[in-house]
């Protein structure tokens, strides 16, 4: 007697290609959320795919007559077997990838990586640190450059972007003026230090942001000198002067004072460091006296010396091995100021 087989009628017949589609909705969607964080898109292609198979496999074990067979089983549990192993293992990169951070710089000129004293004070901070930025959306440089220093000590180090018009009070707490204004706060808040103001054509500066972090955390501060009396560049902005200089001083956590031997009769002892920069007229013998005394006990002298100016240094710098002549050094590349 002749056996006819009966064929699936309908949308039936197709219904075992079914695990294909479970399988494209389950990974297209477990790929970017697992990577990239969860979505509601993400979540619900999962969802959908892990249901068309859940039906599948339900269809191919109870209905014979959709054309079941102990090949095509087998071949559906292999590829269900494979997309759990999928998920598995994406599961356990995403695991790793939160759990151990490890972060690489392709760049030529290394410009995604912190300076080596940048890393080196996050992750030596003695007490957690928060960066707070009062603004909308972050700029990418500015947020790759806070991700920067939070990867060297989450556990020390963290950020914050507010907007101060949803969130007024924050705003208010830290005597917000002006939109793009970056903070630094300890951890319970009672100590908050301004960084600066960023916006789209000004970013967040790296020295500017360690030389806070180094004000923030620490007890000491620097103090250097500048004599004054003898035609030296002024200090405030001017021709000539060296408020630059003593700007980027300022930045690095020194205290910048002026200094004039003609009214002390020492240099006084907070001094990390005295800087004569290119004096005019000569230094009478008592201010000359009084730095080689400081010198004598340990203390640093910085000098620059304009080209035919005398003064009056030579025999406290021949103390030390130090001689002056005519030679003029010239930038021939173009480059310099």
């Amino acid at each position: 007697m002749k056996t006819i087989e009966k064929k699936p009628r309908g949308l039936t017949k197709y219904f075992k290609y079914a695990v294909f589609l479970g399988l494209f909705l389950t990974i297209g969607g477990a790929i970017p959320g697992l990577l990239t964080g969860w979505q509601p898109v993400t979540s619900g292609l999962v969802i959908a795919g892990v249901t068309v198979l859940l039906l599948w496999l339900v269809w191919m074990l109870t209905n014979a007559e959709g054309g079941w067979n102990p090949r095509s089983a087998q071949a559906g549990t292999n590829a269900f077997v494979a997309t759990l192993s999928v998920l598995v293992i994406l599961g356990l990169i995403n695991f790793l990838g939160v759990r151990y951070t490890e972060r690489f710089d392709l760049t030529e000129n290394q410009r995604f990586t912190l300076a080596p004293q940048s890393q080196q004070l996050v992750r030596n901070l003695p007490q957690p640190v928060k960066v707070w930025v009062f603004a909308g959306e972050p700029e990418r440089g500015d947020l790759e450059l806070l991700e920067n220093y939070r990867s060297q000590a989450p556990n020390l180090f963290n950020f914050q972007y507010v907007d101060p018009s949803r969130q007024p009070t924050v705003a208010r707490q830290f005597g917000v003026q002006s939109f793009g204004e970056v903070y630094l706060a300890s951890e319970d808040g009672t100590r908050q230090q301004f960084v600066q103001t960023v916006s789209s054509v000004s970013s967040l500066s790296e020295a500017r942001l360690t030389s806070s972090l180094e004000q923030f955390t620490s007890d000491r501060s620097y103090k250097v000198y500048l004599l004054q009396g003898h035609g030296e560049r002024p200090l405030e902005a001017g021709r000539g002067a060296i408020s630059q200089a003593v700007a980027s001083l300022q930045d690095k956590n020194f205290l910048v004072e002026p200094l004039n031997l003609a009214r002390l009769p020492r240099v006084p002892p907070d001094a990390s460091v005295v800087v004569i920069a290119g004096p005019k007229q000569p230094l009478f013998p008592q201010e000359v006296q009084a730095l080689r005394a400081y010198l004598q006990q340990g203390g640093s002298l910085f000098v620059a010396i304009d080209p035919d100016t005398n003064p009056g240094l030579d025999p406290l710098l021949k103390e030390w091995g130090i001689e002056l002549d005519k030679t003029i050094a010239i930038d021939g590349s173009g480059s310099g100021g």
